[in-house]
């Protein structure tokens, strides 16, 4: 029988209270503010702007804030938030290859044209523990760079102009917009990339990961990596030109990708893409090799059945805030179901404790 809970939103209510109280935390300790979050946790800010498609540095930082530094719960907050904003119209595509790069690199040319630019990394670090932090001393200043004027162009622009690498296909006029309409499948490249870079970093990593071990078949390279701010533009009716609105940090990967050419295309080189708010490197180049093993229907390849491949397994797993929301709701009272299951075991167990006995005899 279902037993009504009693005094709920009472407990709710001080529950609430509760939370607020181990968000503090001892009061004896300062507590941490927005802007303290947003400068020195920047690349968890990063993660909740790019999974939760909102691109505000405040806004993340107050809702890890908020969260207890629980980065799901915090892109939650930032999608739920984002969903009552309204839409005032569209920026146009940002040119990437007028990027400030702050960070680029490649693993496919020493000498890459433009230069490479190693940034702010932890690739060479002695990843040991720098118990002078706790200390709290002032970090040294890094030596000022002359500012980068010039547009940097894409280093597979180079292989592209001897035919090495496959020109990419015009996207579709008006991509779908998986902020405002549920993925549908099959789904074109631009939804897959949507989809793959709300998707959470974890999950995109560890099927990136696969693809590398052999569940593909999809050995790669990285052609470019590049960090840094483009500019926003977006056009102004009333003025009938577009103007410069913003900027925004975005990590963008392009890999190289071996590929034995088809009845009607040669042998040459494929690539994988990646673009993501903020320096989020490792899913932006999860999201690369995730988003080529994905391409392997319209490249003529075979399904090798691996994980990586399956649209419908990657995409409908990968958005955090979905399986969160799914996972969770088993812990939310299930009473009436669970007697009815409890009576159907017990009815069950009865007529099995007599069909043992009717056999025994």
């Amino acid at each position: 029988m279902y037993v009504a809970v009693k005094g709920g939103e009472r407990a709710i209510d001080n529950a609430h209270a509760w939370l607020a109280e181990e968000r503090r935390g001892d009061k004896g300790v300062a507590e941490l503010s927005v802007a303290q979050i947003r400068e020195q946790l920047s690349l968890a800010v990063n993660r909740v702007m790019a999974e939760g498609s909102l691109y505000d540095p405040d806004l993340a930082a107050l809702a890890i804030k908020q969260a207890r530094g629980d980065l799901i719960e915090a892109i939650f907050l930032i999608r739920a938030y984002r969903t009552t904003l309204p839409r005032l119209g569209h920026s146009l595509p940002v040119e990437t290859a007028d990027m400030a790069c702050d960070r680029r690199i490649s693993a496919t040319f020493k000498d890459a044209p433009g230069g490479q630019v190693l940034g702010p990394t932890f690739d060479y670090t002695h990843r040991l523990i720098d118990f002078a932090l706790a200390a709290g001393g002032e970090v040294p200043e890094a030596p000022t760079a002359a500012p980068r004027m010039e547009p940097t162009p894409h280093i597979t622009e180079f292989l592209n102009a001897e035919g090495l690498i496959q020109d990419e296909p015009k996207g579709e006029a008006a991509p779908g917009d998986l902020t405002r309409q549920p993925l549908e499948l099959p789904a074109s490249r631009a939804l897959r990339l949507q989809s793959l870079t709300r998707g959470d970093e974890g999950f995109i990593l560890g099927m990136a990961y696969s693809t590398q071990r052999g569940y593909a078949r999809n050995h790669a390279f990285v052609g470019e990596l590049r960090i840094g701010t483009c500019s926003v533009e977006m056009e102004i009716p009333e003025l009938g030109f577009a103007i410069e609105i913003g900027e925004v940090e975005l990590t963008e990967c392009e890999t190289v990708n071996q590929f034995q050419g088809s009845k009607t295309q040669p042998p040459q080189f494929t690539r994988g893409y990646g673009l993501v708010f903020g320096q989020t490197e490792r899913k932006a180049i999860s999201m690369a090799l995730v988003d080529r093993a994905l391409r392997w229907k319209e490249l003529g390849e075979d399904n090798l059945g691996a994980p990586a491949q399956d649209e419908e397994f990657v995409l409908y797993h990968s958005d955090n805030i979905q399986a969160t929301g799914f996972l969770e709701h088993i812990k939310l009272p299930h009473y009436v179901d669970f007697q009815s299951e409890l009576e159907l075991v017990r009815k069950l167990r009865r007529e099995a404790s007599v069909a043992m006995q009717e056999a025994a005899e």
